[in-house]
């Protein structure tokens, strides 16, 4: 991408946090009164510091990581197995979270505009992450100018909405405006401002997120992507800065039923064009930002279940190249997040909070333990401003752990160590099962009897994605099934093999032994995969045919199914058997962390004549 592009797309998280983040805070501190409120441009002083320290700390990490440094990966690179864990149940919660703040914040924008909606509130916010969840497993991507648009609204609209704030007041010698009569509920101290601080930190969230993608921009890649990473956070300081000055100017204090934005629009621009304006681009930005998530998302699951501990499900892409589960499951946890809380943007900080800082300090502290370790040119500096970016997120991590423990930060503290516990069991059941299938000098003896060699199609890989079954191939299939004797009966057995383990060996031993031509058929995510398998079958003796299909988006079903249908449309007197190993685990519980690739091939053959899907199971 390039740089006017990026910036907008993955600055949207983070810019668009200036809706709410700045509002969070103040809803802490109008508790106090007006003393409260006192403390609004100090604290805000110190988050403007806190996003420049993070900032200049994830331009470390771009250095290091030209090809993508996320949390989880900078944290289990350099820091061991758990930390990185830990990091990655940070970003699973800021993730759902981002979802359901954005969304709630959103609809805010839209009922503070539009009061006769305000209780269907929750309703709207379903629906819009209904559409959400539709529009990406159709595989709608954030790129060019389409998702450029509503961030550089949000930021012309916020520039303007500054600029007159600041010269209406300049016109009354900045003189701060009369906030309303203000009763305090709570006492003004070190405990109430550090609930605020940790409030309003909430708007550095996605501020990581141009860290993550540095394999998108133009060449040079990581030097586009620290330029972009340094315009987003002076941009962000600038309109968090700006907004919070405005508010203190006008006199603005929070209330349930109208937004601050609203509030300063209203004072600034009427209710006029400027105004639909200025709510509809905060409506839009925060909708791209909800759709942010759905990119990083399931890439954090994939990397997971890489790394054996989240079901390898989420290692599959979907018929349009999106990961569809990881998907799936973010939407109905950002669901039930936002029907929980009624789609309170108020009630849903205290959780963000947490995730977001604690990815942020163990990235950073892993940054930290990368400079000390590689000590390359100017890796005092780096490590100086990663220590100091992860010093201070861990405050903040701390601080809204605390503060904020009986407010719901004890649902994000209780999430990430669920999560920890799940994905520790889940790389257990897997090394378990590894253990079981492990190759022991029996399993490679040559059968006594090679089982003779099919005739294979010209090019059965050269497509992807199967096509539709020919039309007929219904009213065909009785002409064709008419053996009525086992005589008539002429046998192939296709065997996919993933990986030459025991259940593989289980399951062409079982094919062999029919004493029926037999294929084995490997589908490999790159060529460079393919020659290491042929490397493997070579060893284990060659002594059935293989074919190598190669799929670059590592889909499995799609290539066996059109293989198959290619295999059926060259030799239609061939009744196909379609062996299968298949795990059965001990516990039903782990029936989901295994493949149901039996399932989904009898669905998508059962149109086709002659065609039988088995399996060999290997319990473990």
């Amino acid at each position: 991408m390039r740089k006017l592009v990026a910036l907008p797309v993955l600055s949207a998280d983070a810019l668009s946090s200036v809706a709410y983040g700045p509002e969070a805070m103040l809803a802490i501190l109008v508790l106090g009164g007006a003393a409260g409120l006192s403390y609004s441009l100090p604290i805000a002083a110190t988050i403007a510091f806190l996003m420049l320290a993070v900032g200049v700390s994830y331009r470390q990490t771009i250095r290091a990581y030209p090809h993508g440094g996320g949390s989880y990966i900078v944290a289990g690179d350099n820091l061991g197995r758990v930390p990185g864990l830990i990091a990655a149940a940070g970003l699973m919660t800021d993730y759902i979270l981002t979802v359901a703040v954005s969304i709630a914040s959103g609809v805010a924008a839209i009922t503070s505009a539009i009061p006769s909606l305000a209780d269907d509130a929750v309703p709207i916010g379903v629906i819009v992450i209904a559409a959400l969840l539709a529009g990406n497993l159709r595989g709608i991507r954030q790129a060019g100018s389409l998702f450029a648009a509503p961030t550089y609204a949000f930021i012309i609209a916020m520039s303007v909405l500054i600029a007159v704030g600041l010269f209406d007041a300049a016109d009354r010698g900045f003189q701060p405006a009369a906030a309303p009569p203000l009763n305090a509920t709570e006492s003004v101290g070190v405990l109430l401002a550090m609930r605020a601080f940790s409030s309003g930190a909430t708007a550095m969230t996605g501020i990581e997120a141009i860290s993550n993608a540095v394999p998108a921009f133009k060449p040079v890649a990581w030097r586009n992507a620290r330029t972009t990473l340094t315009w987003m956070v002076l941009l962000l300081i600038a309109l968090f800065a700006g907004t919070i000055a405005v508010v203190h100017l006008d006199g603005v204090v929070p209330n349930s039923r109208e937004t601050v934005l609203s509030q300063l629009a209203h004072r600034s621009f009427g209710s006029g064009a400027l105004y639909v304006f200025t709510q509809a681009a905060t409506a839009a930005v925060l909708l791209l930002a909800a759709n942010t998530a759905y990119n990083d998302f399931p890439r954090v699951l994939y990397l997971l279940a890489r790394d054996d501990h989240a079901p390898r499900i989420f290692l599959r892409l979907g018929d349009r190249l999106a990961f569809s589960n990881g998907i799936i499951l973010l939407s109905v946890a950002a669901m039930v997040v936002y029907v929980a809380f009624s789609g309170m943007t108020g009630a849903l900080i205290p959780l963000y909070a947490v995730g977001v800082f604690l990815a942020f300090a163990l990235s950073q502290a892993g940054m930290v333990v990368h400079w000390w370790r590689l000590r390359d040119r100017h890796w005092r500096k780096s490590l100086f401003f990663n220590a100091t970016g992860g010093l201070l997120s861990a405050l903040v991590f701390i601080t809204a752990g605390i503060t904020k423990f009986t407010s719901g930060a004890w649902v994000a503290v209780l999430a990430v160590g669920l999560f920890l516990l799940v994905t520790m069991r889940i790389r257990h059941h897997y090394d378990t099962v590894g253990r079981a299938l492990r190759l022991h000098p029996r399993a490679i003896e040559l059968p006594t009897r090679p089982a003779p060699a099919p005739r294979l199609p010209a090019h059965p890989g050269a497509a992807e994605t199967p096509p539709k079954a020919p039309v007929g191939t219904r009213r065909a299939a009785a002409a064709e099934e008419s053996e009525e004797t086992p005589e008539e009966i002429r046998h192939l057995s296709v065997v996919p093999v993933a990986s030459l383990d025991l259940a593989a060996m289980r399951a062409l031993a079982y094919a062999a032994s029919l004493q029926q031509p037999v294929l084995a058929l490997h589908v490999s995510p790159a060529e460079e995969e393919a020659e290491r398998f042929r490397g493997y079958w070579s060893l284990w003796g060659d002594h059935l045919p293989l074919e190598v299909v190669v799929s670059p988006y590592r889909a499995i079903v799609a290539p066996l199914v059109h293989y198959i249908e290619a295999l059926h449309r060259q030799r239609p007197d061939l009744t196909l058997t379609v062996i299968l190993p298949e795990i059965v685990p001990r516990h039903w519980w782990h029936r989901a962390l295994h493949s149901r690739t039996a399932a989904r091939l009898r669905h998508a053959l059962r149109p086709l004549p002659k065609i039988v899907v088995t399996t060999v199971p290997f319990h473990v």
